[in-house]
């Protein structure tokens, strides 16, 4: 019963997502995130050249990359996002480094072990994924990842002013606004990091409310 209780939540997100885009292109406006821009220094010092991003939504982190001379596979649920991501890297001549996929992060990733440099996802492990749905990505990033690769991920966690407001879901997750969090405590972090070199934890905000985050960076061992 929870587990179709999952399924019904997620459906109905991606639902929404595809009705966020669809009314209001490019809804995070050109500029990077700050996670981003910060991510591709750290990429670059480590000699990456190949950028996985899930949950890449329009694209504004996508584009950045290939700008930085990154080759991009930017992967989301939201075919809308995605059609969006595409046309801006056509008129920005960026259609060569970028390439997308529709893919549902509850599935398997869909590329080779050890065929990527970096991972990059901004606020897509707190989606509206339960905590085996999260650790189970988490295991797919380091399949994916090349030995020494990157990981930079972000979340909204539980000192975040939306935390235990809305509906909750239960397993942390709670919906304010139609949209579904997942609100991580420094617990799930730790679980998460096991296995990986964990090279630091950023506390930063972003927006007007504002969220409140935490940024991971973390290697997978050479």
């Amino acid at each position: 019963m929870h587990e179709e209780h999952d399924e019904h939540l997620a459906d109905a997100q991606r639902a929404h997502w595809q009705e966020a885009y669809a009314a209001h292109p490019g809804m995070y406006g050109d500029s990077p995130s700050e996670p981003a821009v910060h991510a591709a220094h750290t990429f670059r010092a480590a000699g990456a050249t190949e950028v996985l991003e899930l949950g890449a939504g329009h694209g504004r982190d996508a584009l950045y990359f290939a700008r930085r001379g990154f080759r991009v596979h930017a992967t989301d649920f939201s075919e809308t996002a995605l059609e969006q991501l595409r046309a801006d890297a056509e008129r920005a001549g960026l259609a060569g480094s970028v390439r997308t996929t529709v893919h549902d992060v509850r599935d398997p990733l869909p590329l080779p072990d050890h065929s990527v440099d970096a991972v990059f996802a901004h606020m897509l492990l707190c989606m509206a994924l339960s905590t085996k749905e999260i650790h189970a990505l988490t295991d797919e990033v380091r399949r994916v990842l090349r030995p020494g690769g990157t990981f930079v991920y972000t979340v909204r966690h539980t000192g975040d002013a939306h935390y235990h407001e809305g509906i909750a879901h239960g397993d942390g997750i709670f919906e304010h606004g139609g949209f579904a969090v997942h609100f991580f405590d420094r617990g799930l972090v730790d679980a998460l990091a096991r296995g990986w070199d964990l090279a630091g934890i950023h506390a930063f905000e972003e927006g007007e409310l504002p969220r409140r985050l935490w940024r991971i960076t973390q290697t997978a061992p050479r």
